[in-house]
């Protein structure tokens, strides 16, 4: 059994994890729903499904508006016929001491990681139920979901949010016939890290790449994670051998944390 025919959408997914998780899941027979705020980056993502064989098409949408991820659905059903997979993958990072993080910048990263994924388990729930099917709905987490990390602290609350928002849904779901899990990457090579890397070097002073080279030293591995690793679990949480699965938030990290 595969996603053959099933239909999916990926929130974030001009770049990066998304993009890969938008690949890998053409691959597995899945067409996509290309969600993101950059029009030209979505359209060079759904030529790269379009040569895989599957059909895409791409939707603008700010995530943080409850409006536009209905919206951003509904589009996805009504252009390639059908809905079976939210993932709501968009998201940004911040980093910062505690101690200095503004009003502002807590409602931002708030709105977009914890407001957008619920948006999106609202409406594909939602979704799912006004067409009478099962459904899966997938959200990303991260190992700051589970342990929280200093200099990316407002960030880790979010990530934690996650988790208690998927557990939650997870129950109130079920009967639906509506899963509902969470991916947590670690060190992923892509330019979030890049701009994490960033962030750290300003605080501390350490040269560019030097925090990146540091977190990646204590995956157990040896290796950077890449958007294929985080791509081929969300696979396995898209497709039916994960049906007994709900509720849980999954570590992928190459072994950083470990519970």
């Amino acid at each position: 059994m595969s996603i053959s025919g099933k239909v999916a959408l990926i929130t974030g997914s001009a770049q990066g994890i998304g993009r890969g998780i938008a690949l890998r899941l053409a691959k597995d027979g899945a067409d996509i729903a290309l969600v993101d705020l950059k029009q030209d980056k979505l359209d060079a993502v759904a030529k790269e499904i379009e040569a895989l064989g599957r059909k895409a098409t791409t939707f603008i949408a700010d995530i943080s508006d409850r409006d536009q991820v209905y919206a951003a659905i509904d589009h996805a059903e009504k252009e390639l016929g059908g809905f079976d997979i939210m993932v709501n993958n968009a998201g940004i990072a911040q980093v910062k001491a505690l101690a200095d993080v503004t009003p502002e910048e807590v409602e931002r990263i708030f709105k977009i990681n914890v407001n957008g994924v619920l948006w999106g388990i609202q409406a594909a729930a939602a979704k799912f139920i006004a067409r009478k099917q099962k459904g899966k709905i997938i959200s990303a987490s991260s190992i700051a979901g589970h342990d929280g990390f200093a200099m990316i602290g407002v960030y880790s609350a979010t990530k934690f949010a996650v988790r208690g928002l998927t557990q939650a849904a997870a129950r109130e779901y079920a009967s639906a016939g509506i899963t509902v899990n969470a991916y947590c990457p670690g060190v992923v090579d892509t330019d979030m890290w890049g701009e994490i890397d960033d962030g750290f070097s300003k605080i501390t002073g350490a040269a560019q790449g030097e925090t990146f080279k540091q977190y990646c030293a204590g995956i157990a591995l040896g290796r950077p994670e890449l958007p294929e690793d985080v791509a081929a679990f969300v696979s396995y949480l898209a497709g039916p051998d994960s049906d007994y699965m709900t509720g849980q938030a999954v570590l992928i990290d190459g072994g950083m944390v470990y519970r």
